[in-house]
């Protein structure tokens, strides 16, 4: 079972307009919670936990001092997903691992519970936890994959990516580019019918722009 997890704190943040100006996405407060710290409380008891960071990079380090929980921050240039999940691997280690975004808010089971039970190296390159539209809160553009029968995950369909998953790192040593999205290593492991997907039962709500902060209190009754 995977023992770190890694958490994408390193964007602009545009989508959030005047609310990123001064404060990383991250650090945006919902029901009187940085978004960070609704990410870090699904995380409690995996041995590793890793944030990355870029913009307002200080920020961050600072929010997370004396917690035990790792910075990898990113200069001179952010890396993407997939850039950055490699540059955090020395602290990682080299199983798989959990990664998950911290621009979102959960209600219903734990997500990463829901993935390491469902978890199979055997058959697995990645575990992607998706959601069906219907329960997509604050999603303002279609669904990412279907789900085959057989669980494996092909592009264009009704769920959505919640941005919660197992992977393997082997693949990101192939990618001669510094900073590329995880995008990439999927695509070849879909052509190698190892990526997997896991429908979550509750309901996400997206928070990366303004109207997903309202929308995500609503979701949580407060």
């Amino acid at each position: 079972m995977p023992d770190a997890v890694m958490l994408f704190a390193a964007g602009f943040g545009t989508r959030m307009g005047p609310l990123t100006a001064d404060t990383p996405k991250p650090l945006i407060k919902v029901a009187g919670k940085p978004l960070l710290d609704h990410a870090l409380s699904l995380t409690e008891g995996i041995p590793t936990r890793v944030v990355n960071a870029h913009y307002l990079a200080d920020q961050i380090e600072t929010h997370l001092a004396g917690r035990g929980v790792h910075v990898s921050t990113e200069q001179p240039a952010i890396l993407d997903t997939g850039g950055g999940l490699r540059h955090a691997l020395p602290i990682l280690g080299p199983r798989p691992v959990y990664t998950l975004n911290t621009d979102a808010i959960w209600q219903g089971p734990n997500p990463l519970s829901l993935l390491r039970d469902v978890w199979d190296p055997t058959r697995m390159d990645a575990l992607l936890l998706c959601v069906p539209l219907a329960h997509a809160v604050g999603r303002k553009t279609g669904g990412d994959f279907a789900l085959q029968p057989d669980g494996r995950l092909t592009r264009k369909g009704d769920l959505v990516y919640t941005g919660a998953q197992i992977i393997k790192t082997d693949g990101l040593a192939d990618i001669t580019e510094p900073a590329f999205s995880l995008n990439a290593v999927w695509n070849t492991q879909a052509a190698a019918n190892r990526l997997f997907g896991l429908t979550y039962p509750g309901h996400w709500c997206d928070v990366g722009h303004p109207e997903g902060i309202a929308l995500a209190e609503e979701m949580l009754h407060v």
